[in-house]
Formats: C-alpha cells, sequence, structure tokens
C-alpha cells in the first residue's frame, strides 16, 4: 500500500521589474549591513535572474520561475539589456566602433553590441539625481551613451568601457528583453502575474 505523499502546492510564479538605487546589494542579506533587496521587498519566493552590481543602478528582475530565471541569464535567448552609461570623456564614434565587434576582455571576447551616443541626436530621458552624486572634474567632460548587450557577465559593461579608455561614472540599467523601467521610481517596484 502507498503512502500519502504530501504535495506542495505550485508556487504562484510571479515577476517583480523592481528600479534598484545606487548602492544596494542585488541579495536578500548582507553580512556587513549594507542596504539589501529585503528593505525594499517582503516576497520571499521570488529571487533575482542576474544581478546588478552594488554601484550600478536601474532595471533588476525577480522571480519565482526558475525557467524564466535561467532564460534571463542566458545569452542569445531573447533577453538583451539596454543600459543608459556616463562616460568620463568625450568618446568619438570610431573609438566605439569596438563594441560592434566585441571587446576582449581577461575572461574573453565579449557578443557585439550596439550603442548610440549623446552627441548622435540622443540624449537619456529624464533621469533621477543620484545620491551622492558622481565626481566632476573641472577639465574631463563627461557623456552619456545608451548600450546594448546580450550577454551579462560581472561588470561587463564598465570592463568594455575601460577598455576603450573610458570609464563609467554612472551605469543604469534601463530594459531587459520587453521590460523597462517606464513609470518605476528608484526603490520601488512593478509586480506582474503572469
Amino acid at each position: 500500500m502507498a503512502k500519502n505523499k504530501k504535495v506542495r502546492p505550485a508556487l504562484k510564479k510571479t515577476i517583480f521589474l523592481f528600479n534598484k538605487p545606487f548602492q544596494v546589494l542585488s541579495q536578500f542579506t548582507d553580512e556587513k549591513g549594507r542596504a539589501t533587496l529585503s528593505d525594499f521587498i517582503t516576497d520571499n519566493q521570488v529571487y533575482p535572474a542576474g544581478r546588478l552590481d552594488y554601484d550600478s543602478e536601474g532595471l533588476l528582475v525577480l522571480t519565482s520561475d526558475n525557467i524564466l530565471k535561467q532564460k534571463i541569464i542566458q545569452p542569445n535567448l531573447g533577453f538583451s539589456k539596454t543600459y543608459f552609461i556616463q562616460v568620463e570623456g568625450s568618446p568619438k564614434e570610431e573609438q566605439l566602433e569596438p563594441l560592434k565587434e566585441g571587446i576582449l576582455l581577461r575572461d574573453g571576447m565579449t557578443l557585439p553590441a550596439t550603442y548610440r551616443l549623446n552627441q548622435n541626436g540622443w540624449s537619456p530621458p529624464n533621469l533621477w539625481e543620484r545620491n551622492p552624486p558622481i565626481r566632476f572634474r573641472k577639465k574631463i567632460p563627461t557623456t552619456w551613451l545608451e548600450i546594448t548587450i546580450s550577454e551579462g557577465r560581472n561588470r561587463q559593461v564598465r570592463r568594455m568601457m575601460a577598455g576603450l579608455g573610458f570609464p563609467v561614472l554612472r551605469l543604469i540599467r534601463f530594459r531587459i528583453g520587453s521590460w523597462t523601467l517606464d513609470g518605476i521610481d528608484p526603490g520601488k517596484f512593478l509586480v506582474l502575474q503572469p
């Protein structure tokens, strides 16, 4: 006679679109007492699909759907990521051309990226002030770019731009796949029920 097994109810598949503020960890706990996701999100069934560095801001997707989580972090599965970045210096179009072919990093060649410079008629949407603000140098200008990648290596955009000689001063992830930050203030989230 077979014993009855307890059947766990299926988890409701939930997606959080969170606008992660600057200096918040993309995890729920921290032994050093830094701000974490638990300061903003109390749902213990969702986990980050990928990460966004402590010193970066913007869209972080959290979900209870493990299959979706894996799709988001795998390159070439339709979840490209768009960032608004403010760099030190004034890059010219020809200096950014290597992004289109991929940049050689210590952990290998990146996949090709696309970009837009603000000198070409594009500028980022109205963004919130960062606290604390970026460092400004009187004699070194800064430039905003939009960059889209299809992978998500550790600090990839920062490393790519540093390799081209333009250190990133501010990085905001605006889009993952078809989801964007539109209408989501820093520290706030939007809950989607698939």
